[in-house]
């Protein structure tokens, strides 16, 4: 089991994007024994370095595989810059939009042209969280599945919702932390992401969505996420 967990197979690739005016890097995550020859589902994961190094996205995805818990999946780890992070995960900052169509317009066609997928899955952190949502909210014909992570669901998030009255096509898994009532952001103020969360529990259940929420002691931070992702990952890919 070590040798094979060591093995994991984690590929780096570069989209030169004509909406960002860059070129971004993503990893691919490929589950053991991946065959080219069969689709898999894709989790698109926000934040994409840090869910692979703090996270340990990858390698849980792997040692549960392996043990027979989850079935084999994708995992597309997208990078993106702190100067522009805000700007480009922020419900309608000046580089949102022009994120957004990179994600579904590029990098999703790149993924998908080179490695099949069945499924699709977003997760993301915080403001990951809240993209992640606002490209389901989007683009319901692409993304009907959401990882929520301490999702940062500021008003302007929970305005979106309220302009959806249908939400019956969207099954999102909420996580948020006992302890992030108080969390520090870049303004120097704090925010009660705990609070937000609760309230866009029930927009979402009101619209019609498919809501898994669950609340543990914790924080707003790495730690936290990566010790609930077992749980994440086997409400979405677990082998019944």
């Amino acid at each position: 089991m070590d040798q094979k967990l060591r093995k994991r197979t984690i590929v780096r690739r570069e989209l030169t994007s004509s909406y960002l005016g860059e070129t971004r890097s993503y990893k691919v995550y490929l589950p053991p024994n991946y065959d080219r020859n069969k689709a898999y589902p894709v989790l698109y994961a926000q934040d994409g370095e840090q869910f692979l190094n703090f996270g340990r996205g990858a390698t849980i995805a792997q040692e549960m595989i392996l043990n027979g818990k989850l079935f084999p999946f994708i995992i597309a780890a997208v990078t993106v810059s702190r100067e522009n992070r805000t700007e480009e995960y922020g419900t309608g900052r000046s580089r949102n939009a022009i994120y957004k169509s990179f994600f579904t317009e590029e990098l999703l066609p790149a993924v998908e042209e080179e490695f099949s997928a069945s499924d699709r899955v977003l997760v993301g952190d915080s403001l990951g969280g809240t993209v992640s949502l606002d490209l389901a909210l989007d683009r319901p014909d692409l993304f009907n599945k959401v990882l929520s992570l301490s999702g940062a669901f500021y008003p302007d998030v929970m305005k979106g919702v309220l302009r959806k009255p249908d939400l019956s096509y969207l099954l999102i898994y909420m996580l948020i932390g006992l302890e992030e009532t108080a969390v520090p952001v870049s303004d120097g103020k704090t925010v009660d992401f705990l609070s937000y969360n609760r309230e866009m529990k029930n927009l979402l259940e009101q619209r019609g969505a498919s809501v898994t929420y669950v609340e543990e002691k914790g924080g707003h931070d790495w730690g936290f996420w990566q010790s609930q992702l077992s749980s994440a990952f086997s409400f979405f890919f677990e082998v019944k």
